[in-house]
């Protein structure tokens, strides 16, 4: 099942920029997919990556396969590939990365570990994608209102 959030109605139609949803399978498969390759791709392909399943062992080998014989299919050579972390954050209901606290912060928000534990584990994923310094933060309060934070 396709899962688009609110902020990403602007493109999610041709899906001209990479979901949360894709993201999330990119970190978990540990590939690093740029825009352009992205671009290379049909938008079939693009909608198979969006609801093909990445959530366990077998799942994400077979992802990172397919995505994989994708971009060596467009551009001649794989993708560059991402450290898997054993204990992702956005998995860790127990603490809120700093990073997405102070970013709330900045918008006088103070988000609740009860807020936090309730979020699902996407919602939490891109909260701290949106919530980093080297990505384009404009959609960050969007995505706390869309949550019920904000």
């Amino acid at each position: 099942m396709s899962t688009f959030f609110q902020f990403e109605t602007d493109f999610v139609d041709n899906l001209r920029c990479i979901p949360m949803q894709v993201r999330l399978n990119l970190d978990t498969c540990g590939v690093k997919l740029k825009l352009a390759h992205w671009n290379q791709l049909t938008t079939e392909e693009r909608q198979t990556l969006v609801e093909t399943p990445c959530s366990n062992e077998q799942q994400v080998l077979a992802y990172k396969e397919y995505l994989q014989n994708l971009i060596i299919n467009k551009i001649g050579q794989p993708a560059g590939e991402l450290t898997i972390e054993d204990n992702p954050a956005w998995m860790n209901v127990s603490e809120i990365p700093a990073t997405t606290k102070n970013k709330a912060g900045e918008y006088g928000v103070s988000i609740t570990l009860k807020q936090w534990k309730n979020l699902t584990s996407l919602q939490r994923f891109a909260l701290i994608k949106l919530s980093r310094p080297s990505h384009e933060n404009q959609n960050f309060y969007p995505a706390l209102k869309e949550f019920g934070i904000a």
